[in-house]
Parts: C-alpha cells; structure tokens; sequence
C-alpha cells in the first residue's frame, strides 16, 4: 500500500520482512492443513526450512499467539489453537451464540439438586434464604468441546418439576416453553479470573489457565428475577465484543 509522508508526498510501499512473509506462510498452513491440536513444525526446523534466524521464527510465531491462532506448551512446542469464540454483549443464551456461530452446542449434565436457596441467591431472586432452588451445573460444549463451566440457580416456585425435565439444551428454551417464563433482561457482571484444577479438568484445560467469570442475574417479561447464574468460560476460547458509542 502506498503511504503518505509528513509534506503530503507519496512514498514507497513498505516491503514485506522475512518475518510477514514467515507468519503469512504460517497462517495459510494453520487455515489449510492443520487442525486445532496439530503441531507447527519446531524453530529449527521453519528456520532452516526458510533460510531465517530463529529469531525470525520467533517473532513470526509471537504474532500467531497474538492472534490468538496458536499457544505453547513449555517444553513441548506449538500447536494450533481452537477458533476462538467472540461473544457481542447482547443478552443470549449459550445455545443461540454457538447457533449463530455455526457450532453445534451441548451440554455434561455434573448435577441438578433442589437446595435452599441460601442468603446470596435469596437476595439476589427476592425470595427467601429457606426457599427451595434447583440448582443445575453443566459443562456446556461446542462441537463436543468444553468450553464452559455454568452453575444456575432457578427458584422452583416459578418452575416446578424443572429437575425432572431434559436439563440438556437451553434452559432458556425449557422455561419459555414449559412455564412460559421469558428472559428479556439481565445485570451481568464479567471479571477475569483462573481456574482452579477441578474446574480446568472439566474443561480439559491447563490448571491456573485464564478464564472469565460471568456472573448473572436474568429477568422475565414480568420483571421477575429468574435465574442466577455463574459461569466460566475458557480464556483461550472465549472473549466479549462490545460496542460503544462517544456521547
């Protein structure tokens, strides 16, 4: 691309490095041949494949971490990441995001128990500490992949029987066509955090690997308090688009 100079004249177009030309090569291998898992070639072996110092190679593959296109393992090598998952802030379920994004959602039931509803999910539904919940933990998958660990809390008095219904898909879907309860808010807060091993087991994933931590509180037509929820996302996997405006 030609560029423009500080006194308004045109200027050369700046040629490509060894090292774009080594990423560029590196990408069309990652989007042609390889899949998530596979292994990119060792340093030595791209350096003296492409006649640059490892230093080159580095770099190149730097700029894929950047991208997010692949990650290390100490001691292991590279290998090809997961096609990372971009959420916008609009309040849809887990199954509609991976819908719209040509993914195939799922769901490992971990368990589903009636509980007391206890002081925090007790404030947080505007029902009483002693009141009964069902709470659901799920490993929610995309195209058979782990990618989040989702804890919800439902007040059983809205939904009666939800335990023993299919727990397997929308939760969202169940409860507008069961009980006609119908999500259409939520306050949602979103901080980072890592997982602790239990947790990065179930998302087979490195313990202490970044995560987000979602926190939710959804509300029906009504304006009723439906669900509290908590949710980890895989950090390599997942990330939030959000749109903003200058006033």
């Amino acid at each position: 691309m030609i560029g423009v100079d500080q006194n308004g004249l045109a200027t050369a177009p700046r040629q490509p490095t060894k090292t774009d030309q080594l990423k560029e090569h590196l990408y069309r291998l990652i989007s042609n041949q390889l899949r998530p898992g596979d292994k990119l070639p060792t340093e030595r072996d791209l350096a003296e494949a492409f006649g640059v110092s490892r230093l080159t190679v580095r770099r190149a593959i730097d700029r894929l971490e950047s991208d997010r296109l692949v990650f290390r393992v100490q001691g292991a090598g590279t290998f090809v990441s997961e096609r990372p998952i971009t959420k916008t802030i609009d309040f849809t379920s887990f199954t509609e995001d991976m819908h719209s994004r040509g993914l195939a959602p799922g769901s490992r039931l971990l368990d589903a128990v009636e509980v007391p509803a206890g002081a925090r999910i007790g404030f947080a539904l505007s029902i009483s500490p002693a009141d009964p919940v069902a709470r659901i933990r799920r490993v929610r998958m995309a195209d058979n992949t782990p990618m989040c660990l989702e804890t919800s809390h439902v007040p059983l008095a809205l939904a009666p029987g939800l335990l023993d219904l299919p727990l397997d898909g929308s939760l969202y879907a169940l409860m507008e066509s069961q009980y006609r309860i119908r999500p259409e808010r939520a306050d949602q807060t979103i901080r980072a955090t890592v997982l602790e091993p239990e947790e990065a087991e179930l998302l087979q994933t490195m313990p202490l690997s970044p995560a987000l931590l979602v926190e939710r509180t959804a509300f029906d037509q009504r304006g009723r308090a439906i669900e509290v929820a908590k949710s980890l996302y895989r950090g390599d996997r997942y990330s939030y688009q959000i749109a903003i405006e200058r006033a």
